[in-house]
C-alpha cells in the first residue's frame, strides 16, 4: 500500500503511461503514418508526431479540463459527431496521399515545419477533441479531486505526444530501410498508407454515423 503522499505521484506515473498507450489507438496510427509516409528521415518524423501530439494535447487537456471543472453532459449526438470528424479526416489524409504527384520529394525533407506539420497538427486537434469526453469521463470515474484530474489529464496527454513521438519514428525507420532493399518507392508507400487511412476512415464513417446511430433517431455513444 502506497504512503498517501505518494498516491498522487503514482496516479499520474499511470496517467502518462496510458497516454503512451492511448497514442497507438488505430485511428492515430493509420493518421499519423499516413502523414509520416512522406519522409524517410527520423528527425522529420518525430516532429510530425510532436506536431499532431501537441494538436491532441491541446484540445484533449482544454476540453476534457472543462468538463472535469464545470461537470459538463456530452450529448451521445454530439460524441459521435466528433468522432465522425475524426473519419472524416482520415479519409482527407488518405485522398491527399493518393493524390501526391510522384514527381515531388518529401515536403519535410528541407523545411520540418512546413505543410505537413500543420496538416498533423489539425487532424490531432480534432482527435484530441473527439477523445476529451471520454478521457474526462473515465478521470471522473476515478479521481474526484479537480486539481489532480486535471493534472491526470495533462501528465495523459503529453504521455500520447512522446508516444506519437515513438509511433512515427518507429514507422519511418524500418520503411526506410524497406525501401532501400526491396526498391519500394515512396510514391508506393504514400499510395498503401494513403489507402489504409482511406479504407479505415470510410469502415469508421460507416460504424458511427449507422452502427452507432449518429444519422438515426437514436444514436448509441460509448465514449472509449
Amino acid at each position: 500500500m502506497l504512503a498517501p503522499e505518494l498516491q498522487p505521484l503514482a496516479l499520474l506515473g499511470l496517467g502518462f503511461l496510458l497516454g503512451l498507450r492511448h497514442a497507438m489507438d488505430p485511428d492515430h496510427v493509420v493518421a499519423v503514418t499516413a502523414i509520416a509516409a512522406r519522409t524517410r528521415r527520423a528527425l522529420p518524423a518525430a516532429l510530425l508526431g510532436i506536431a499532431w501530439g501537441a494538436g491532441h494535447t491541446l484540445t484533449l487537456w482544454l476540453v476534457g479540463a472543462a468538463i472535469i471543472v464545470f461537470d459538463l453532459v456530452v450529448p451521445a449526438r454530439v460524441g459521435l459527431a466528433l468522432e465522425f470528424a475524426v473519419a472524416l479526416a482520415l479519409v482527407v489524409v488518405g485522398l491527399l496521399n493518393l493524390n501526391h504527384p510522384s514527381h515531388v520529394h518529401s515536403e519535410l525533407e528541407d523545411s520540418p515545419e512546413r505543410p505537413l506539420a500543420r496538416r498533423a497538427f489539425l487532424v490531432g486537434l480534432l482527435h484530441g477533441l473527439a477523445g476529451s469526453a471520454a478521457v474526462a469521463l473515465l478521470v471522473l470515474a476515478t479521481v474526484h479531486d479537480t486539481v489532480l484530474a486535471c493534472g491526470y489529464l495533462g501528465v495523459f496527454a503529453l504521455g500520447t505526444l512522446v508516444g506519437m513521438a515513438v509511433v512515427t519514428t518507429g514507422f519511418t525507420l524500418p520503411m526506410a530501410a524497406a525501401a532501400s532493399r526491396l526498391t519500394l518507392s515512396p510514391r508506393t508507400i504514400r499510395w498503401a498508407t494513403g489507402m489504409l487511412s482511406l479504407g479505415f476512415g470510410l469502415w469508421l464513417a460507416w460504424r458511427i454515423g449507422w452502427v452507432d446511430g449518429l444519422f438515426t433517431e437514436s444514436p448509441r455513444w460509448t465514449p472509449h
